[in-house]
């Protein structure tokens, strides 16, 4: 299966404005569950310089900056992606790793350390992650997903344009959230139970069909001997072949597709479209 999405986003300001540099996490990843095919990125105004750089997740970023003002930001982005994996459960888990909590051997669980810290989860998500692995008999796959299917089934989803994702407690009590709001409920539940967890964006074929596209999130939990693998509560489901992945980070900020600043004190707006076309015949 074949998926290929256009991309556009345009920041427009009231008045010129210098742009600060900026990081560019538009580029899908190539590994063993998605090939990129083609890629092409258009910045306009046209940067004075770039570079390419590897993150610390592995996301291949672009840092571009500028020196010219300008009253419109405008970035667009095209590329088709090969779907490689169609069983979300290729691998067998054993041992201390099906029992939760999860603690991993050193020196990963050093390495993990971020992706693992709990200390910011609030006491009501801290029950809500107990609750959740004593009823799936504190083991490790069964917590994962019963747990994307529970925050799927009890929280009505809701669109939000703009701004961070909700702390994890709020969308717990409210029931409800963005996929954005719903992926850190899902990470910092599994941080309580030892699991190594990070934010992921990117898109879903789900949407190719729907009259409103946007860009979706989700989490990955790291599983010793096998990798990162994804969980989407936003769906109820682990993922496989219908979620392309673009950046991935501990934190959401690690993940923005578009991060950077202006100076100039004028206000700015955002306008994006987006659309998926889906081969599944390739």
């Amino acid at each position: 299966m074949k998926i290929t999405v256009t991309h556009s986003t345009v920041y427009r300001y009231d008045f010129p404005v210098f742009l600060e540099p900026h990081i560019f996490r538009l580029r899908p990843r190539t590994n063993s569950s998605q090939r990129l095919l083609a890629f092409d990125l258009q910045i306009t105004p046209l940067p004075a310089g770039t570079t390419e750089c590897l993150d610390q997740d592995g996301t291949l970023a672009l840092n571009a900056w500028f020196n010219t003002p300008t009253r419109e930001l405008s970035v667009l982005s095209r590329f088709t992606v090969e779907m490689l994996r169609q069983n979300p459960f290729d691998y067998v888990l054993t041992g201390q790793s099906l029992h939760l909590p999860l603690w991993y051997l050193e020196p990963t669980c050093a390495a993990l350390t971020p992706y693992r810290n709990d200390a910011h989860v609030a006491e009501s998500v801290k029950q809500y992650a107990q609750w959740m692995a004593a009823g799936a008999q504190w083991n490790t796959l069964s917590f994962l997903l019963a747990l994307s299917r529970q925050i799927f089934q009890t929280c009505r989803q809701v669109i939000r344009h703009y701004g961070p994702p909700w702390p994890s407690d709020r969308t717990l009590s409210a029931q409800e959230g963005s996929c954005r709001d719903l992926a850190v409920l899902f990470c910092d539940a599994c941080r309580v139970m030892g699991l190594a967890a990070r934010f992921v964006s990117g898109y879903e074929c789900a949407s190719a069909s729907a009259q409103d596209t946007y860009m979706h999130a989700w989490a990955e939990v790291y599983l010793p001997g096998i990798g990162w693998r994804g969980y989407d509560p936003a769906r109820g489901l682990a993922v496989s072949n219908g979620h392309v992945a673009v950046a991935a980070g501990f934190d959401h900020d690690l993940a923005s597709p578009v991060a950077g600043w202006y100076s100039g004190g004028s206000a700015s707006r955002m306008e994006a479209s987006l659309n998926l076309q889906v081969d599944h015949a390739a």
